[in-house]
């Protein structure tokens, strides 16, 4: 049974989720607001969690009807294609369970993660764990509770799941062709097998006794050209190809990976791209079920961080301001990239200024390199006011560390809805 914990915030009707275990929210219970709306129950939190008093803490509000428009528009633009949702890409319990809800599947890549959402109640043949390379002790902990479909690109991946899962279901990971000229993370250095590994790895399989159902790639995060896909998908077909050559069962699964993002026009053209290089190598006949492990697509949109001004410094024309969030939290240099935010001030202590500062943001840390962002023009802010980050869910809060005794893991989500 669900605990529920009221809070202050009971007339907003928002819920901490991170104070529930077994996560089940109702979508009815909370709170509808327009759209335009979210910056004044932004304010309307601060203030009730008394700023001064408590010293300042950042905070989420996590959008149920963003994740809705999101979730529509993939049904809509790729309905042939079942997502996956990756897990490491923001794990907050509320989210999961209204991903859950929504009929997402999900990409797990530890047994942490399998924890994570078999406790949200979904069912084992719901996950994929898509991590090529995995512990031992997590390829037992798999099998034992069900989770019957992973991922490999190496023959020493192979010899550990015969050993310690040899009835799970596999999808050889392919290097996209072209990988690093699509996307602005490749992931190919690290992940997927070669074009001439391939035969190798099949034939050791099946020797093997192990079921190889299909193939699997990612063209890497934040795909900037459609072609990838197209060429990423003509390769799996040379794997099916392969395989029904080397007179193994028939496969059945193609994985298209990640690489979306829900803001940007372009997943139009990515999305018509999939659909045709679908259609033209893996027709109906084939009867091939087409997954993807859609991640920042998903988590992006729905979540916008609110960080308190806890220092100020004035240097001539410009304004320097730190916060507590930065890169040790919410804002990880190597994951995140900042041109994708929106950042608005929320003025809870002055009155709003006219006046444009060129200002600087740092992180609370005392690393000099936490830094949030270098160049940005906003009105004078004062001690406590808000500063406020749309478009963060994704690879943010799941990255926060305890650094310099901050602690970036227990930053609290609250709910809400807008129409």
């Amino acid at each position: 049974m669900a605990h529920h914990h009221s809070i202050a915030l009971a007339t907003l009707g928002l819920t901490k989720p991170n104070q529930i275990q077994h996560l089940q929210i109702d979508a009815r219970n909370v709170e509808k607001i327009p759209r335009d709306g979210m910056m004044e129950l932004i304010k309307s939190i601060a203030a009730a969690a008394g700023n001064e008093e408590n010293g300042g803490q950042p905070f989420y509000v996590m959008d149920l009807g963003a994740l809705e428009r999101v979730m529509d528009k993939w049904k809509h633009c790729l309905p042939q294609v079942k997502p996956f949702y990756a897990v490491k890409c923001n794990s907050e319990p509320a989210f999961l369970a209204a991903l859950a809800r929504m009929g997402a599947n999900f990409d797990c890549a530890s047994q942490g993660e399998i924890q994570t959402v078999l406790a949200l109640g979904v069912r084992p043949d719901r996950i994929i764990y898509a991590n090529p390379c995995k512990a031992a002790a997590h390829i037992r902990y798999a099998a034992t509770v069900g989770v019957n479909l992973t991922t490999f690109d190496s023959m020493a991946e192979l010899e550990k799941i015969k050993k310690w899962h040899p009835k799970c279901k596999l999808l050889l990971r392919i290097k996209a062709p072209n990988d690093g000229g699509g996307s602005l993370r490749p992931l190919g250095k690290k992940f997927g097998v070669l074009p001439e590994e391939v035969e190798g790895l099949l034939r050791y399989a099946a020797l093997a006794g192990l079921h190889v159902a299909g193939v699997s790639f990612h063209v890497g995060s934040i795909a900037q050209d459609p072609t990838i896909y197209l060429s990423a998908i003509a390769a799996a077909r040379t794997v099916f190809n392969k395989a029904a050559e080397l007179e193994m069962p028939p496969m059945h699964v193609l994985n298209i990976g990640g690489g979306f993002r829900a803001t940007q026009p372009l997943f139009q053209r990515i999305s018509d791209t999939i659909k045709e290089a679908i259609e033209d190598y893996f027709p109906k006949e084939m009867a091939v079920t087409v997954i993807a492990e859609p991640g920042r697509y998903f988590a992006e949109t729905p979540f916008t961080l609110a960080a308190h001004v806890i220092g100020i410094r004035a240097r001539g024309e410009k304004r320097e301001y730190w916060i507590d969030d930065g890169i040790y939290g919410s804002f990880r240099p190597t994951l995140y990239n900042s041109s994708f935010v929106t950042i608005k001030p929320a003025f809870c202590t002055s009155e709003e200024s006219s006046v444009i500062w060129p200002s600087v943001i740092y992180g609370p840390s005392c690393d000099s390199l936490d830094q949030v962002t270098a160049e940005i023009k906003l009105p004078e802010l004062q001690l406590h006011d808000l500063l406020v980050f749309s478009n963060m869910g994704a690879y943010s809060s799941s990255a926060g560390t305890k650094f310099n005794g901050f602690d970036m893991i227990s930053i609290p989500t609250y709910i809400a809805y807008t129409y």
